[in-house]
């Protein structure tokens, strides 16, 4: 490893993973993402010795290197999220589910560490007059899958919870778990996380759905790509179904079986 300054990220070496996102994931890294790209992958290179990223994208090409190419994505993927994320889509969604009797199936299709479906679980059990519902979770990155199947978080991502909220819904950390809170049991096994990369066909059995949450996901494809992923989604969309994107998104002539019910939130009309 380099002793007198850190590995340079090449023009060839981010192109070289530039492709590799691509045909990976269907995410395009721009060239904005290049110093995110460097430091991400910075720690991967001194855990392996490594002199250059030249050297590490060797490795990640290598077919017996599975597990090292699904690091990679697992890294790039950016995953921020937190509780209550957008909050007015929680406020719609309970007044929604206020007015539902029959069985309510929900997918974050995007869903990271959880929160975002977590918060929807919250919102369900609070709000929802149907006592059948449930949640269906997934992500691209399996890092992150595991730590939402875990449900567990640190004390101040409960701050943008309504009053109550957490204690009615979650258990506080003790001893060793001091700081931290989990989903209650109940929530949790409303929840199913799995793995899905959304630019590839859905697996059968997956839906339909009465409510989708798709949001700040296609800010990262291209206009195409977009729209393919919206179609697929909307495909597995019950009629008078939501679908939720996030504020900075758009899905102006996608030509697709929806009306705005106001900006980011979408009911599927009648096939």
């Amino acid at each position: 490893m380099h002793t007198a300054g850190l590995p340079k990220l090449t023009d060839n070496d981010f192109r070289c993973l530039q492709q590799m996102m691509l045909q990976a994931s269907g995410i395009r890294m721009t060239d904005t993402k290049r110093t995110m790209m460097a430091g991400r992958l910075m720690g991967r290179l001194r855990a392996l010795q490594l002199n250059s990223y030249a050297e590490y994208i060797q490795i990640i090409n290598n077919p017996a290197e599975q597990d090292e190419r699904r690091l990679v994505i697992d890294l790039l993927t950016t995953n921020e999220t937190y509780f209550f994320r957008e909050p007015q889509h929680f406020q719609l969604l309970g007044e929604w589910l206020g007015k539902q009797r029959r069985p309510i199936h929900m997918w974050s299709a995007a869903s990271s560490s959880g929160q975002e479906a977590f918060t929807m679980a919250m919102v369900a059990a609070q709000s929802s007059r149907s006592p059948d519902w449930s949640i269906f979770a997934s992500d691209l990155s399996r890092r992150v899958l595991d730590t939402a199947r875990r449900g567990t978080y640190p004390m101040e991502q409960a701050d943008n919870f309504p009053p109550g909220w957490l204690k009615r819904h979650c258990l506080r950390g003790v001893e060793d778990s001091e700081g931290l809170f989990r989903m209650s049991q109940e929530l949790r096994h409303r929840v199913t996380f799995a793995e899905i990369n959304l630019m590839r066909p859905l697996p059968n059995g997956v839906g339909p759905f009465d409510v989708i949450f798709l949001r700040n996901v296609l800010i990262y494809f291209a206009q195409e790509e977009k729209r393919a992923i919206t179609q697929r989604l909307v495909e597995r969309l019950n009629p008078g179904g939501l679908l939720f994107i996030g504020h900075a998104e758009s899905l102006h002539g996608f030509n697709l079986p929806l009306r705005a019910l106001r900006p980011s939130v979408f009911e599927r009309l009648e096939k």
